[in-house]
């Protein structure tokens, strides 16, 4: 029976609220559900091999081959000429790597404005959002085309281009990080703080001068730091785009396992681990100067 007083009410209903948190975390532990529930009821995964003997078996008899375990001569471990070619060949892959996150820095600084969307839409700077919009698009574009080609895709089609060597990796690597740096720049620029470049407009200031002024000074520490860990990920990367002949340790590590010369992998080994702890060093001191 329908009260008078409820009549003018109106009846709302509330809809139940989703928390995004906790259905991401459920959605995670499903998915792992079923991933493994897949992997250890298909008998074609070979997931039953972990636990074979001669699996175990064969990683021990690779680990000793590195170990010079059964070596006819000397462990190339053991020889100074192995250690000091070794070097010759990190400062080639350092060398690519550094050569890859200046390529990659330089092309974002010339490109990643366009990219944001508060300067397509003209809300840093000025000019008509029509002609801004075509340029975002295409800016972005490329962030997304870049990236979304692995390094190792990169290095086989800058082969056919370049001669092997160290600028082919560094090239391969540059193009691959340009998308990624180039997307996370722009949109350190989509946050930025817009009062500075409007008290900049509002004075008479142009495009030029609100960009070296009000949108630099804000977006470089942060644009040196993704830098900074893109080089700590590029030093990694080095090792793969080397096996199709873009140099240094990766092509030297390809060549020596096709050889079956096994101490020679322990050294490269030792050499690319050395490389990344010293790469990874230099990047915290400089992200910590950056700041």
């Amino acid at each position: 029976m329908i009260r008078p007083q409820d009549l003018g009410h109106r009846v709302s209903f509330r809809m139940p609220r989703i928390d995004v948190v906790k259905g991401s975390i459920v959605a995670v532990i499903l998915l792992a559900l079923v991933s493994w529930s897949y992997i250890l009821l298909q008998d074609s995964t070979g997931f039953g091999d972990l636990f074979s003997p001669s699996t175990w078996r064969r990683g021990s008899d690779f680990v000793g081959r590195l170990l010079g375990v059964g070596s006819a001569g000397t462990p190339a471990f053991l020889t100074l000429d192995a250690w000091v070619d070794g070097g010759r060949l990190a400062y080639k892959t350092l060398a690519m790597s550094i050569l890859a996150a200046v390529f990659a820095g330089v092309a974002v600084l010339l490109t990643f404005l366009p990219g944001a969307r508060n300067v397509a839409s003209g809300e840093l700077g000025s000019g008509h959002p029509m002609a801004r919009y075509p340029l975002f698009i295409l800016v972005r574009g490329l962030f997304i085309f870049s990236r979304a080609v692995p390094e190792l895709i990169w290095a086989f089609l800058v082969i056919f281009v370049l001669s092997p060597g160290i600028l082919t990796g560094a090239v391969a690597l540059a193009i691959h990080n340009y998308g990624i740096l180039g997307k996370l720049s722009s949109e350190v620029v989509e946050d930025l703080d817009p009062k500075p470049t409007r008290a900049l407009q509002a004075a008479g200031a142009g495009n030029s001068k609100v960009l070296f002024y009000g949108i630099l000074p804000q977006v470089m520490p942060q644009f040196l730091t993704y830098l900074l860990y893109r080089w700590e990920v590029i030093i990694r990367t080095t090792i793969v785009v080397g096996f199709v002949g873009a140099g240094g340790l990766g092509r030297e590590f390809r060549l020596s396992m096709s050889f079956f010369h096994y101490t020679d992998v322990t050294v490269l080994l030792a050499w690319y681990v050395i490389l990344v702890v010293f790469v990874d060093l230099v990047s915290s001191w400089l992200r910590r100067l950056a700041r």
